[in-house]
């Protein structure tokens, strides 16, 4: 059998605007490189490098990265031209999918720290799950007795479980996992208007497939602004140490990552930044953000702050004569 690998990239990412203007949301940068490049390692790792991606907004720039940084890997692109989906950009791959494959679905806008290597070795096809307080917002599975899969729904008004999905899912039966798609789209069986993967897979189940979980504790969505810091820091401190970058008159507060070409001077770095190449940073200090590249920061404070490529930021500090006993909060 051979292990292939569908990562679904089309979606514009509105959560993240503005940044989404400019890019999609794949190839917004966290701890020192995009969020599709830390998938990708994480997949080619497990031993997979034949990887099918599913493009459509802005695919262009997303299908440049990819050819520039990972020519080593057998890829193949394929555009979703109506969003109608997770299930409907699935099935947009089908042609890259043989008999006998199996496949990992990864959605291109989250982040695990996982051993990839012991959900692929798993003897039946497996979903990654996790235990969330509301599921009202996930695609949730029920269990039977021996722990495998008896139902998923999406996004259920009354849960009955509290196991998540968290976009990371390994099909043994890829074949019968497309012809399944491609049932409920001939007939139009949508749920909240879109094909649904979890309609896919429900028939799957129905047609007596047999489908386990695989428990996943660090999982980040990186679709909003929040989890997007949090992955930062996370990645940042999972990294062995490195050498601390030395800049003029400037304190480095690991853990950081500063690429190539920074001019950094009179500042505080860190923790828990990231800052792309050719940034220029004069008197600020800046503490878990995430900076974008080519941008030029003077004279600022920030904090828990997303700045894009190519941005200038002036002039936020502020000048204070404070008495005794005083107290003042900018937050």
């Amino acid at each position: 059998m051979t292990m292939k690998a569908i990562i679904p990239v089309a979606g514009i990412g509105s959560r993240l605007r503005p940044h989404t203007h400019t890019q999609p949301k794949a190839l917004v940068p966290v701890a020192g490189k995009p969020i599709l490049g830390h998938i990708i390692d994480s997949i080619t790792d497990a031993g997979i490098n034949e990887l099918i991606f599913v493009i459509g907004y802005m695919g262009d720039k997303i299908q440049n990265y990819i050819v520039q940084k990972y020519a080593h890997l057998n890829v193949h692109f394929v555009v979703q031209t109506n969003k109608e989906g997770i299930g409907h950009a699935i099935w947009t791959a089908r042609e890259h999918v043989s008999e006998g494959d199996e496949v990992l679905i990864v959605l291109g806008d989250t982040i695990f720290d996982i051993n990839l290597k012991t959900m692929i070795d798993l003897p039946f096809s497996a979903l990654g799950v996790k235990k969330v307080e509301d599921p009202r917002n996930f695609g949730v599975v029920e269990l039977d007795e021996e722990g495998f899969i008896t139902r998923v729904v999406e996004k259920p008004l009354i849960p009955k479980s509290n196991m998540a999905m968290v976009g990371l899912y390994k099909i043994r039966e890829a074949k019968q996992l497309m012809q399944a798609l491609n049932y409920n789209i001939e007939n139009n069986l949508r749920t909240h208007n879109e094909f649904q993967l979890t309609d896919g897979l429900m028939k799957m189940i129905a047609e007596g497939v047999k489908i386990q979980t695989f428990k996943v504790e660090d999982w980040y969505d990186c679709g909003k602004k929040e989890v997007l810091l949090a992955t930062n820091t996370m990645l940042l401190n999972r990294r062995s140490s490195k050498e601390v970058p030395v800049f003029p008159n400037t304190i480095i507060i690991p853990p950081v990552s500063i690429a190539e070409n920074c001019r950094i001077q009179n500042s505080i770095i860190g923790p828990n930044v990231s800052i792309g190449e050719n940034t220029y940073v004069d008197h600020s200090i800046l503490k878990n953000s995430i900076i974008g590249s080519y941008s030029q920061l003077e004279d600022v404070v920030l904090k828990d702050s997303l700045v894009g490529s190519d941005a200038s930021l002036k002039g936020l500090s502020q000048s204070l004569n404070l008495g005794d006993s005083t107290e003042i909060s900018f937050s």
